[in-house]
């Protein structure tokens, strides 16, 4: 049961989707939920005195952060680019092979970890951040509720964060 916070989210997600998507969101605004209720539930917040007027700010540096790091990102590749004279050349070709070797272990234990969380938490993240299905399509398709698809992705993360929590005190 969500109390504080996480219940005037819950309560007021149907709005959030709104402001989201009016602020050209558009398919992004489900993924921008997800990582806002992903940092409401990763922070201890002790009491805030105007509640959902904090969600919406949220909400909105959200959007602007996402929106700065796609420019970034964009201005990073067509730099790279054209540094390398107009030919985008294989990055994966420039790690060593020590670092291959590092990455596809990591992999490999990202991998372990959702199948330990079984095959529909498993499944719905695959759906989700890899193959870039919808959560209500996703929830269709395997006849569940949106709720579920979303719970289940937020197995799939907070296990995914412990794990990355390990490895960087590694």
């Amino acid at each position: 049961m969500a109390t504080g916070l996480s219940s005037i989210f819950l309560a007021n997600r149907p709005a959030l989707l709104r402001f989201l998507r009016a602020r050209g969101a558009g398919d992004d605004a489900e993924d921008l939920l997800q990582d806002m209720w992903m940092k409401l539930e990763a922070k201890d917040l002790g009491p805030i005195a105007d509640p959902l007027p904090y969600l919406y700010r949220i909400a909105n540096n959200l959007m602007l952060d996402r929106y700065r790091s796609a420019t970034r990102r964009g201005k990073r590749e067509q730099d790279w680019a054209e540094g390398a004279g107009g030919v985008m050349a294989d990055p994966g070709q420039t790690a060593s092979v020590d670092e291959r070797m590092i990455l596809a272990e990591r992999l490999q234990e990202a991998e372990a970890v959702l199948r330990d969380l079984g095959p529909r938490v498993e499944l719905v993240f695959r759906r989700f951040r890899i193959e870039g299905v919808g959560q209500r399509m996703i929830a269709e398709e395997l006849g569940v509720s949106l709720t579920t698809v979303e719970k289940d992705l937020q197995k799939a993360y907070r296990a995914l964060m412990t794990l990355r929590q390990r490895l960087d005190t590694e």
